[in-house]
């Protein structure tokens, strides 16, 4: 897991060959004015997820993990809290679902909070728990850039 503002994200683009692309398409996209949903950055390698919701509690929310993507998951507007652990020896609740890619846990995580203009990537070795409020729910509008491994 790794979290840091936008700004920074050069720092970051060594270590993966498909991270530089996936910034430049947080760098150039402007987030307030596109659609909802899935965007092709390059076909089923790198793709984004615009989504908006409200915060929920903790209890609310489930972990999760990933087998064959990295999440970059960068926040345009709102605050959210992130639950994470590393992947260890925890038991899903609900199985992996390899159509979904996605493995669903509840387990005891640690929170920190990202605000507008700040991002975190999450690994398949990464247990994240995300949608959490951190005092009242908020709207939350957020990418989530999806890179296949």
């Amino acid at each position: 897991m790794i979290t840091d503002v936008i700004q920074n994200a050069h720092l970051y683009e060594g270590l993966n060959e498909r991270f530089k692309r996936a910034f430049r398409y947080l760098h150039e996209t402007d987030f307030s004015a596109i659609e909802l949903g899935k965007h092709s950055i390059e076909g089923d390698d790198i793709f984004a997820i615009v989504n908006e919701f409200e915060t929920k509690d903790k209890h609310e929310c489930d972990g999760e993990a990933h087998k064959k993507h990295i999440d970059i998951q960068y926040l345009v507007k709102g605050t959210e809290m992130f639950g994470y652990a590393p992947l260890t020896t925890q038991k899903p609740v609900v199985d992996y679902d390899e159509a979904n890619d996605v493995a669903i846990y509840r387990e005891a995580v640690s929170y920190l909070k990202l605000e507008a203009g700040m991002f975190i990537i999450f690994y398949p070795t990464d247990l994240h728990q995300p949608e959490v409020r951190e005092f009242e729910p908020v709207l939350v509008r957020k990418v989530v850039v999806k890179i296949k491994i």
